[in-house]
Parts: structure tokens; sequence; C-alpha cells
């Protein structure tokens, strides 16, 4: 197998990287992946087995007593133009060597191996780099645990909406809503007393369902789990998970800071778990309509679907979750440069456009003229499968 993806462990590790390197795996299995194509690299093994010509990504590992080890590998990797995490205990100034230190770097916590492993997924392309979170909740009863978590997972790197902060003055309010929940990862739902005795809430429930969007669903003291939807977390939170065991008060009531940090992990390990649910569901519809119109496609262990059309050329269709970005389009058309076995006539991203917004809609239409990567909407695959 000639292509592969290599993760490369450099510095001084003494069972860190295990936990990490089996997390990634595991990441792997719930994207559908095949193992075969992502390489762990060690420094004892470095110079046999890193290829300077494949997508990498190392994690380097800093010292606490200032002895720095592979600064040479590090070099030639930051020459190369390589992406290196530094990886920090107590102090990045002391722990990591001078050449990394205009590198962004990570101090290691246990709970942080799910956001070390969801970093390296989003630089190979196998994870969408935007990290986008929607907090469902009702005002009247929880708005004050509501901006905490707005807060807490905007300090972690994530693209919040909540109703209250995330909507210009003049936009839609119904629109913008399910525009942006379609384009999010996971969904923290607030399941208060009161919380389904709201219209809207039931709706956003009902959407998220249709959406096969992951809830991480947070039932307050003295409340019962709600059936929410097919992919569900829930999280049980008692009155000593509040400060002053306040759970009540809509204004006032918060988490403590170690059920903030479980919260905001637990919204990162579902991630890669959602994307993979979505993939699935466009892989099959996509292909159930097209079999029906007697087109033979294959599903490749990427995860993207192959149409043979002759004279050795294929057509190429990516699942997009969400709204296809220029990113997608980008490593889209990046993908033409990594198969060298046969002629790729076409790549298009197929994607669920239901709730997006209009203005959206036209400008994705507008870009299928003009670049060499176009668009196929959910709602068309009929009628595109037919006419072509």
């Amino acid at each position: 197998m000639e292509y592969k993806y290599q993760l490369i462990i450099l510095g001084s590790y003494d069972g860190t990287e295990k936990e990490i390197t089996d997390l990634f795996f595991e990441r792997i299995d719930e994207l559908r992946l095949q193992k075969g194509f992502y390489q762990i690299v060690f420094s004892k093994d470095f110079d046999k087995n890193y290829k300077g010509n494949q997508p990498t990504y190392i994690i380097y590992f800093g010292a606490c007593d200032g002895n720095f080890l592979d600064i040479d590998k590090v070099e030639r990797l930051l020459n190369e133009g390589n992406i290196v995490l530094p990886i920090f205990y107590n102090s990045f100034s002391a722990e990591i060597p001078k050449i990394l230190e205009n590198q962004n770097g990570l101090q290691y916590r246990p709970n942080e191996k799910d956001k070390i492993v969801n970093l390296i997924l989003e630089s190979f392309g196998k994870l969408r780099n935007t990290r986008k979170v929607f907090v469902s909740y009702r005002r009247d009863e929880s708005s004050s645990v509501a901006i905490q978590l707005y807060e807490a997972l905007e300090r972690n790197n994530f693209d919040v909406f909540l109703d209250t902060h995330s909507i210009k003055q003049g936009e839609p309010f119904q629109d913008e809503l399910w525009h942006r929940m379609t384009d999010c990862d996971v969904i923290v739902l607030l399941n208060t007393k009161s919380f389904l005795d709201s219209k809207w809430c039931k709706e956003e429930i009902a959407e998220a369902s249709a959406k096969q969007i992951g809830i991480l669903q947070l039932v307050w003291p003295n409340h019962s789990l709600e059936k929410t939807a097919e992919i569900c977390f829930p999280i049980n939170l008692r009155p000593e998970d509040f400060v002053d065991d306040n759970f009540l008060d809509k204004d006032k009531s918060k988490l403590n800071i170690e059920t903030v940090l479980s919260i905001v992990q637990h919204a990162e390990s579902m991630r890669a778990r959602n994307l993979a649910s979505r993939q699935d569901s466009l892989i099959t519809n996509f292909l159930n309509i097209a079999k029906m119109h007697n087109k033979v496609m294959t599903v490749q262990p990427q995860r993207y679907i192959t149409e043979e059309i002759g004279d050795n050329k294929r057509r190429i269709f990516i699942p997009s979750v969400g709204i296809p970005l220029s990113t997608d389009y980008n490593q889209s058309s990046e993908l033409k440069k990594e198969i060298r076995d046969y002629s790729v006539e076409k790549v298009y991203l197929i994607y669920d456009n239901i709730r997006i917004r209009e203005k959206w809609l036209k400008h994705l239409d507008y870009l299928n003229e003009w670049l060499d990567v176009a668009t196929i909407k959910k709602q068309e695959f009929e009628v595109w499968l037919k006419e072509n």
C-alpha cells in the first residue's frame, strides 16, 4: 500500500504516546477508515520509515529536564513544511526546544487526549477543521448554564451557536437557527424539567434526529432522560455538579469547573462518531438511488465513492457533512493528485441541502460554474443520477 498518512512521535515520551495512538486508532475505526492507510513512526524508526512525500503530522513531547531529543529530525520536518504539535506538561518555555518556540503548543492533561487526536484527524482531512457546537436549552430554565457552556466551549476552540449570542440583528431568526444546526458537529442539550414543553425545543430535537446529529444530553437533577435522538449520549447531572447545589435558578445557576471540563471533553469525543454516522447516511442514500439507475458505484477505503465511466476513467463523489466550504473544495481537488491508478474525470461533493439558507445554496451553485469540483444536493440525487 503506497499512500499512507504518517503520525510521527518524537521527543521525550514515556507511555503517554500509547494512550494517544490507541485512541487515534479507535477514532479511525469509528470513522470506518482502514487502519492500513495510517502509520505510526517513532523516533527509532524515523530514518527507515518516514516518507517525505506523504501527508504527515508530528507530535513532539517536551522534556522536563531540558534534555531535548530529536532536534535534527524536527528541523528536517519543519523545513519540509510539516505541522508539529509540541506537547508540554507544566511550562512550554522550559520543556519545549527553541526550534519549536513559534509553534502553538498544548499542555497535556488526561482529558486532552480527544483534542489531540482530533487535531491529527483534522490535519489529515478526515475530520473537518470547523468545530461547531449547537447549545439547545430553554431560556426560562437554564440561561446562566447555557452562557457558561458557550464561554467554556469557545475557550476550547469550538464555534458555538447560542441563540442569544450568535444571530445578528436583521437576520431571519428561525432560518438562521436551522442553518446553524445543519452545520454543527454536536448538539449540547440542556434537558431541564420543562424543556420538552417548548414547541421550539421539540422541533430542534426532531431536526437533530432527522439529520442524525449527535446529542450530548445534560439531564438536570430530579429529572429523567428523554429519548431525543438515535445518537445520544446522556450525562445525568447531580446537585453537587452545580455551584452550591443550585440548579433551579435560571439566572444564577452555574456548573462547577470539573463538570464543565467533562462536558467539553465529551463534546470533543462525539465529533468523530457523529461525522461517521452522517457520512454513512449520505453514502447509503446516494448508493441506493444510483443502484436504481443501474450505476455501478464503489465505496473506497477512504470513504469516497467512485464510478467507472470507461477508458480507465472514473468520477469521484465525496460526502460532505454540513455546509461545503472552500477547504472541502480544495481537499477534494487535491485528491486527484493522490490517485495514480486511473484518470479522474470529475470530482463532486454530495451534501444534504435541507435547512441550508437560500443565499448559501445560490453561492454553491455559482461555484459549480467556475471550479473543477462541483456539488450535488441530496434532494437532487434522483434527478442528477438519472440525467448523468
